[in-house]
């Protein structure tokens, strides 16, 4: 089953378990909040609202609030000596999507509990044992024994190329003089 639903001026289309971002709305993390502007409700048949669908809602669990990237806003007029730099940063909200409900129905006061990832297993079978062993080994001694990389040859080096001539009506500076100031004349 999914739903369109609108927020914050944007449509979401979202099923059960989505996650998403969108315009900040009220709640702490861990709340449950509910949008009621539902505009469609699609799954086995399709309920379209005028505008909206009659009795139904999205329920989502918040799972932060937070602010976006910087956005600079760097303005300048040439030759005008005016510039102007402000930074923005939008708030949202992230959300999972809960349930999709309809005829009226209220969602659940509480989120529903998240299956948690077991860890691997960390200790083998007895049976076991010796061949995880001298596997175990046989990669610590592979892991021990890498090489480091070897060194690049050097390369050999080339004649030192001949210097082209400079252009003509310029003359290179002779080292250790410095130009005249212009207009100032030294006594």
């Amino acid at each position: 089953m999914f739903a369109v639903f609108k927020t914050g001026g944007k449509q979401y289309r979202v099923a059960a378990e989505d996650v998403l971002k969108v315009d900040k709305v009220k709640g702490a993390p861990g709340e449950i909040v509910e949008f009621g502007e539902v505009l469609l409700v699609g799954g086995d048949s399709v309920t379209l609202g005028a505008p909206t669908v009659a009795g139904a809602t999205v329920a989502a669990e918040v799972l932060d609030q937070a602010r976006g990237p910087k956005i600079i806003a760097f303005k300048k007029r040439r030759r005008k000596n005016s510039r102007r730099k402000r930074g923005h940063r939008q708030e949202f909200t992230l959300l999972r999507i809960t349930e999709i409900l309809t005829d009226g129905q209220k969602p659940s006061k509480t989120a529903p509990p998240r299956p948690k990832r077991a860890p691997a297993p960390a200790t083998a079978a007895p049976d076991d044992a010796a061949a995880t062993a001298s596997e175990t080994a046989s990669e610590g001694a592979t892991t021990k024994t890498r090489k480091a990389p070897a060194k690049k040859a050097a390369k050999p080096k080339s004649k030192p190329q001949a210097k082209k001539p400079a252009a003509k009506g310029k003359q290179p500076a002779a080292k250790g003089k410095q130009p005249a100031a212009k207009g100032k004349k030294k006594k």
